[in-house]
């Protein structure tokens, strides 16, 4: 009992250190993620600089990111191969250019950043403390959790996104309590220094008949889609870029370009940014237009592919949550719901994590949008197969079925389906 005691106790210090270092850098990054929105909304001929600060982010990881730019795929390889550690100038870097790629008009997320600044965080916890590798590696889980549930507000879904992200058909058990404790501590950090969260409606509650699960499996399909292009033409579009445009700034610079003029024939700015006025938007509204999904998909894919920092989660949402909205509608369903499903699916499914999608769906959403949820998130993760926008995923078990003999990232998986969807060193808060 004693030693359980002090086992308790050396787990909640080392995992509030990391929640404390975790809330603190989310809560400045979502402060200056939201000054730099509203600045660039304010005065939108900004978004025209687009492929200048593009050239300049490109230089900066060109001459000082080349140790970093693995992003989230960095981190995940360092918790399974104990690499060296993560330097801590990622938190910074990944932070200003996150932040540089939202105010000039970037379609980008915000989630690959906070996992990035909690795990290098935790990485440095890890080494100036001197702990073990094994310690270190449940510590790396926790800024993970850390970072995931400070900066969206769901310290429960932190807490499984830590554990279930690390590797396809496995949970991380043993880094569960740390990751609790960074991912409480982080949201009551990130909440105490003043950031507000997205507040979302509640969903109704819609009884499980057996014409509603039909109608949940044809939602399903259409995630599974959704996230299967996304992946699809992110990673084709990377590979092209970098095979026809080596060099980084020029990279960015074109793809900047791109930007600005798909904003320009489409002739709106709900797709640069965030999105989330039309993530909010889709739960309410039934002449969203049905298009939305895919020009957000699109917008996504050219900046991500570029090189841009930010992240897949929050665009994913957008994609997933304005999809549901029109699926609901032609299938006769709440669009709340339809939204709310939607919304967590698509990443659920990208990121090869239903569970924590489903807990974050009851977080935000309220616990009668459970049983629908987790029920499309299960269908669109087996039907996307073994693909993803986490390459460096350990693969344990297969989607199909069957332990593999050694864990596989899955950016080396191949099966009888024929090879995976890679995408490279493709990351959130990375060129």
């Amino acid at each position: 009992m004693k030693k359980r005691a002090h086992t308790l106790l050396q787990w909640t210090g080392l995992g509030a250190a990391v929640g404390v270092a975790c809330g603190a850098s989310s809560a400045v990054f979502l402060i200056l993620l939201e000054r730099a929105t509203r600045l660039r909304e304010s005065h939108e001929f900004i978004v025209y600089t687009l492929p200048i600060a593009g050239a300049v982010i490109g230089l900066l990881y060109e001459r000082w990111g080349a140790s970093i730019k693995g992003g989230n795929n960095l981190v995940l390889d360092t918790i399974h191969e104990n690499s060296p550690q993560i330097p801590l100038r990622m938190a910074p870097m990944v932070l200003l250019g996150t932040v540089l790629t939202h105010l000039f008009g970037g379609s980008a997320g915000r989630e690959g950043t906070a996992v990035q600044m909690g795990a290098s965080l935790a990485d440095e916890i890890a080494h100036r403390l001197g702990v073990t590798s094994d310690t270190r590696r449940r510590l790396l889980a926790a800024g993970i959790a850390g970072g995931f549930g400070s900066v969206f507000g769901t310290p429960i879904a932190g807490t499984i996104f830590g554990m279930e992200v690390v590797s396809i058909g496995r949970i991380e058990y043993d880094a569960f309590f740390p990751a609790l404790v960074a991912s409480i501590v982080g949201d009551m950090v990130t909440r105490g220094l003043g950031v507000v969260h997205t507040p979302y409606p509640r969903i109704g509650q819609v009884a499980l008949t057996a014409p509603v699960v039909g109608k949940l499996f044809v939602m399903a399909v259409a995630m599974a889609l959704a996230t299967v292009a996304f992946v699809e033409l992110t990673h084709r579009l990377k590979r092209l870029l970098e095979k026809r445009i080596p060099r980084l700034p020029v990279r960015m610079f074109f793809g900047g370009i791109t930007v600005v003029a798909m904003w320009k024939l489409i002739g709106t700015s709900d797709y640069l940014g965030l999105g989330v006025p039309t993530i909010v938007r889709s739960f309410v509204d039934p002449g969203l237009p049905w298009y939305a999904f895919a020009a957000k998909l699109v917008f996504t894919s050219v900046t991500l592919a570029s090189g841009f920092l930010g992240g897949e989660v929050t665009p994913l949402f957008f994609v997933g949550a304005t999809l549901g909205n029109v699926v609901a509608r032609g299938l006769d369903l709440p669009i709340e719901l339809g939204a709310g499903i939607g919304l967590a699916a698509v990443f659920g499914a990208a990121a090869n994590t239903p569970v924590a999608l489903s807990i974050m769906a009851v977080e935000l959403l309220g616990g009668a949008a459970l049983p629908h949820v987790m029920i499309v998130a299960a269908i669109a993760y087996i039907l996307t197969g073994h693909r993803g926008i986490y390459p460096a995923q350990r693969i344990h078990v297969r989607k199909h079925g069957g332990v593999l003999r050694a864990p596989t990232a899955l950016r080396d998986y191949r099966d009888s389906e024929g090879p995976p969807s890679e995408t490279g060193d493709l990351k959130e808060g990375g060129p």
